[in-house]
């Protein structure tokens, strides 16, 4: 098991939980992540592999919950783009943490703006011809490969394709999970695996089981508005911590 003090193993526990609550009702909770798994971890570079399994795991959940759903064709024109992007990704990984760190927290302060631009402007829904899937696309695939943080870039693509609120969520719960697994060769070539990554994710699984089943459920428990405030006030303290010396 990775030597962590108390308090990480506390951040990497919260983690788990959110990407599972993310993946099954509560996308939102999923920007807090990225920022917060990277300060847990203590190097950029790793952490983006450290998280993918819980992702993966939470994917699953997410992909059988809403498995009558998908609109697969949504998926057709973005997938090319998404491969480019992640390309570029796995380059930007071959550099050290000192130059990754900043860059995940850029991405960080992008989704987060993103996701501020989504909740205020519900019914600007962006262009669905291929330039916009381009970008859409290549922009996903480099902020997953590097940060897993393409979830508000998703978001707003899925949106113009106008679909029902079931279709919306299964789709994109079956292109990250595809997406996802397509990492997995990449940051293996790359080492960013070991035996001490696996564990740490293995201790932390049932977090993430946790908030799969539970995510639905939450909304229920607290306004929408402040919930989404709670974790986007909580997010940008985050990411700003990664523009910190170590």
């Amino acid at each position: 098991m990775p030597d962590f003090p108390f308090y990480k193993w506390l951040l990497g526990a919260f983690c788990a939980f959110s990407v599972g609550v993310a993946k099954t009702g509560v996308p939102g909770f999923g920007i807090l992540s990225v920022p917060v798994f990277v300060l847990t971890v203590g190097d950029a570079r790793l952490s983006a592999a450290w998280l993918l399994p819980l992702l993966i795991c939470a994917d699953a959940f997410a992909v059988v919950y809403y498995r009558r759903h998908t609109a697969a064709g949504a998926l057709f024109s973005l997938l090319p783009w998404v491969a480019i992007g992640m390309a570029g990704g796995a380059v930007m990984l071959r550099y050290p943490d000192g130059l990754i760190r900043p860059v995940v927290g850029a991405i960080s302060l992008v989704m987060l703006l993103l996701f501020l631009w989504r909740q205020r402007k519900t019914t600007a829904v962006p262009p669905s011809d291929w330039k916009h899937a381009g970008f859409y696309g290549t922009s996903a695939g480099f902020a997953t490969m590097v940060a897993n943080a393409a979830g508000p870039i998703m978001n707003m693509y899925l949106l113009s394709k106008n679909l029902p609120r079931e279709e919306f969520v299964a789709t994109g719960a079956w292109f990250f999970f595809i997406v996802n697994l397509s990492k997995v060769p990449v940051y293996l070539n790359l080492g960013l695996f070991s035996a001490q990554s696996l564990r740490f994710d293995l201790a932390l699984l049932p977090f993430v089981i946790g908030g799969a089943l539970t995510g639905r459920k939450l909304l229920a428990v607290m306004p929408e508005k402040l919930f989404v405030n709670s974790v986007l006030v909580l997010a940008f303290l985050a990411t700003l911590l990664l523009f910190l010396p170590k």
